[in-house]
């Protein structure tokens, strides 16, 4: 089985082409967003809301997937249905992997729009 990669070029691709000049305002938008999604979670987490928390993860999940980040939305989708099945105990460890991950995804969307 190979590992969901950080980034789906191809997906990426097309996105630069259709928003041309404006990807890196896309782009920056996502990580700056993204960043405001993890503090979410994490209150969400702390005041024990599972409602909140699935809710945020879910949509977390979709930024992700439309920005081409596959591994960042596998992360968010096991910390939407540890919350769903009532385990957001579990999810504290979901939330650790979705932030090393989104430090993964911000290296490499920043060494994307150096090129």
């Amino acid at each position: 089985m190979t590992e969901t990669p950080h980034l789906d070029t191809e997906a990426l691709t097309e996105l630069q082409e259709v928003m041309e000049d404006e990807f890196d305002v896309l782009i920056q938008t996502f990580l700056s967003d993204s960043e405001g999604r993890i503090r979410a979670l994490w209150q969400a987490l702390e005041s024990s809301d599972e409602e909140s928390f699935r809710k945020s993860a879910h949509s977390f999940k979709g930024s992700c997937i439309n920005i081409g980040a596959p591994r960042l939305g596998e992360h968010c989708f096991y910390a939407e249905q540890a919350a769903r099945a009532g385990r957001l105990q579990d999810a504290g460890d979901s939330l650790r992997a979705i932030e090393s991950e989104f430090e993964a995804v911000t290296d490499a969307l920043n060494e994307l729009l150096q090129r």
